[in-house]
């Protein structure tokens, strides 16, 4: 059967003209013409092309020095791609990719001129992820050929293109770049018209919260991005991640959000503002949140914010045994990283048989770590040897350092305080691995608020790298201190935040999760193209459904509650979707369905 050429979504677009030659328009130009496709690179600034050739020269040049392209396909590549300053030179282009700066000003009078110089059924795409594609759509003559094409940094990298369509976008055009983008290897996400999209109507939120953080004084920049690299296995933390992206940049898009949303997490942190004004836009600039080496440079360097070094800190108390109350999977995880950096452990739990349920449970974990060439099964022995199981909190008489691990529950938490009170020596550190209680309401629980402290780990403990160190206004430099020394010898990462709902982690990510699960709700995007989003988009390790699911939608649910009670900001209220979940029962992976449904094991 003959194809009908005059419907793009079955013809392929074979000549594509890219506007605005920058870092994501010389990538995409790349993108495409390593996949067969004539470019015409087109920018009104004649060293913009110039630059863009020698980047293509210098991208392709080291694809066949790592093997990705041999001397006659480079050439290939090279001769497809062609530059020129006038817009005209899109005349036979059968789509148009602008990637201009994010001004309506200056993208409309891009569309416009190219109405007057594009065939009819030229496909333009723009690539915002601030603007409206719709009113970029409107304000042309061919408002059904108009659709947003959303690339990621760097294109050639990034598997991610979410095609963008208003209102008035005809599906056969939709059809022919979701084609192309499945061509060029890439992964496409259909989503409706709003600014951010998904991954960067998910991310910018994100950021700006974290933005509010920094300028509250909460936690530092350093703690911040640490906290989230190793708590989420994130790639970048949020603050490294804006002075990447451009401070202004993250200000457009967030004020673009905020204009559609009227969502407080979406309006831009002051601080955002005080630093694009200030011309401190990150990396490009040389200094944002961090100082650079110089404009451009990803090396940061010293400044007057970076934290001192850990030999100028106060010194903190000796600890030599450590208590680990709780029979549950994180108190024996924590028991088991003590136990390994040497620590004697007092595991002790309500009942003889459940101190030594515990202690079985790590060690089949250790002989894991034995099968799988970790450590040698005479290190496994000395390690479990360190472990003493008891039944009776009493066994805590003698340890330096207290560490609860019971149920997420206040009076439950409280109760077991006034115990530690009573037997633990004079001088010994208590803390709670709390991750959304006040911990100051177990320290008034005792005669002694200036000794405790919160030690937040995270789940698996062996295996994640992260303790948020939480100080309530009672707690004593030296036990700070002291905390701080313990994180080093058990090869953990101590990030100091204060007492307030979420630390630094939850506070920050759950937000987010509630976000993603408010676009379903709305049915603007499907739980797998968010998934996908993010983790292809954003770099994430699972996507934000996967770790709601993980998580369990009742942990979540309670967490969300107490974010919004602690800061009654509308936007941090459960989206009712997770509450109608919760209340069906479908908790996630441990009840075998929550967002998605899992086998049953």
């Amino acid at each position: 059967m003959a194809t009908p050429l005059s419907d793009p979504s079955l013809s392929p677009l074979r000549t594509i003209a890219v506007i605005g030659l920058g870092t994501m328009g010389t990538g995409i130009a790349e993108v495409l013409a390593r996949a067969g496709r004539e470019v015409v690179g087109i920018d009104i600034s004649e060293a913009a092309a110039t630059q863009a050739a020698a980047t293509l020269e210098t991208a392709t040049a080291r694809a066949v020095q790592r093997g990705r392209l041999t001397e006659q396909e480079r050439a290939d590549v090279l001769a497809r791609v062609r530059t020129s300053t006038d817009l005209t030179a899109a005349a036979d282009a059968d789509l148009v990719i602008e990637v201009a700066p994010e001004s309506y000003e200056i993208k409309h009078q891009i569309f416009r001129e190219l109405d007057g110089i594009v065939r009819p059924d030229t496909i333009l795409a723009t690539g915002t992820n601030a603007l409206s594609v719709t009113r970029l759509a409107a304000d042309s003559a061919r408002p059904e050929r108009v659709l947003g094409l959303h690339f990621f940094n760097p294109a050639p990298a990034m598997k991610l293109v979410e095609v963008v369509s208003s209102v008035l976008t005809a599906p056969t055009a939709v059809t022919a770049v979701t084609n192309l983008a499945l061509d060029l290897g890439k992964e496409p996400v259909a989503v409706g018209d709003r600014p951010g999209f998904v991954a960067d109507g998910l991310l910018f939120g994100y950021l700006n919260q974290a933005a509010a953080m920094y300028e509250a004084k909460y936690a530092s920049r350093e703690d911040i991005d640490a906290a989230m690299r190793l708590g989420c296995g994130l790639p970048m933390g949020p603050l490294a991640l804006l002075d990447l992206i451009g401070i202004d940049t993250a200000r457009t898009v967030l004020e673009a959000m905020y204009a559609e949303s009227h969502d407080r997490l979406h309006a831009p942190a002051p601080v955002l503002k005080q630093l694009s004004e200030a011309g401190l836009t990150g990396r490009k600039s040389g200094r944002g949140f961090y100082t650079y080496e110089a404009p451009g440079s990803a090396t940061v360097v010293r400044d007057a914010l970076t934290p001192l070094v850990s030999s100028e800190r106060n010194q903190g108390r000796e600890v030599r045994s450590v208590g680990v109350a709780g029979s549950g999977t994180m108190a024996s995880g924590i028991a088991e990283v003590f136990a390994k950096a040497g620590y004697e452990v007092v595991l002790a739990a309500r009942s003889e048989e459940k101190a030594q349920t515990a202690k079985a449970r790590i060690g089949k974990s250790l002989s894991r770590s034995v099968d799988k060439g970790r450590m040698t099964a005479e290190a496994a022995a000395r390690t479990l040897d360190l472990i003493t199981a008891a039944g009776s909190y009493e066994s805590f008489a003698d340890v330096d350092l207290a560490v609860e691990a019971v149920a997420e529950d206040l009076e439950i938490k409280q109760q077991l305080f006034q115990t530690l009170d009573k037997v633990c020596k004079p001088g010994a550190v208590l803390a709670t691995t709390t991750s959304s209680l006040p911990v100051v309401a177990c320290a008034r629980a005792t005669s002694r608020p200036q000794d405790v402290i919160g030690m937040h780990f995270f789940n698996p403990a062996p295996a994640m790298k992260l303790v948020e160190v939480v100080r309530t206004v009672l707690t004593g430099e030296d036990v700070h201190a002291t905390v701080r020394e313990v994180c080093v010898k058990i090869k953990k990462h101590a990030v100091d935040c204060g007492d307030r709902a979420g630390f630094i982690v939850n506070a920050l990510l759950f937000p987010y999760l509630n976000n993603a699960i408010k676009m379903v709700q709305e049915h603007y995007a499907s739980l797998d193209d968010i998934d996908a989003a993010m983790k292809l988009g954003g770099g994430y390790p699972m996507g934000p459904f996967e770790l709601l699911d993980v998580v369990g939608l009742d942990v979540s649910l309670a967490i969300e509650k107490v974010l919004h009670r602690e800061f009654r900001d509308p936007g941090l209220a459960p989206a009712p979707l997770l509450e109608h979940l919760v209340a069906a029962g479908c908790l996630g992976r441990k009840t075998g369905r929550g967002f998605r449904e899992y086998a049953r094991r």
